[in-house]
């Protein structure tokens, strides 16, 4: 099987490794470096679990080949957790018990800290249709949107009403 070198910049670090040329970048990253962060769900980009981000936007793993990670930065939860960037999320998360399996929890984490990180105001029916790629078959995504709405509100982002729908 045909392999390629890879370099990029994997949660602020330069990496290289090796590929094969099938691999999808959430294989690649699982495999090679060993971040279980990033889940294999569905395999057809509809679930989420794959979230990673990718020079600053947020992409299905399992829709991308490893190759065209090359050259890019690539964060996963592993790297956002070790920033300190989604702290107040995932304490909001567990406050709000919107975990509880902890299948969907770093794609959803993933998500909405994208969301947080471009919206000046938001309402819950944003932050709803934000996650709508994201599936979550434990909590009944309410406690998400409750633990999302209450950082946003500490970040400064300004909450108004729900439009209709």
């Amino acid at each position: 099987m045909e392999s390629i070198t890879i370099r990029f910049t994997l949660n602020g670090q330069s990496v290289e490794d090796t590929a094969l040329t099938r691999w999808h970048a959430i294989d690649f990253l699982r495999e090679r470096f060993e971040l279980s962060s990033t889940r294999v769900g569905c395999e057809h980009g509809v679930c989420g679990a794959c979230s990673i981000r990718v020079d600053g936007r947020v992409v299905r793993g399992c829709l991308i080949l490893a190759a065209q990670l090359d050259g890019a930065n690539v964060e996963t939860l592993e790297g956002l957790n070790a920033s300190g960037e989604i702290k107040d999320l995932q304490e909001a998360f567990h406050a709000r018990n919107a975990l509880q399996c902890g299948y969907c929890t770093s794609g959803m984490l993933m998500t909405l800290q994208e969301l947080l990180l471009n919206k000046s105001s938001l309402n819950r029916n944003e932050i709803r249709e934000h996650i709508s790629g994201n599936y979550c078959r434990c909590t009944g995504y309410e406690a998400i949107v409750d633990a999302t709405e209450k950082v946003a509100a500490d970040r400064g982002i300004q909450m108004t009403k729900d439009t209709p729908v």
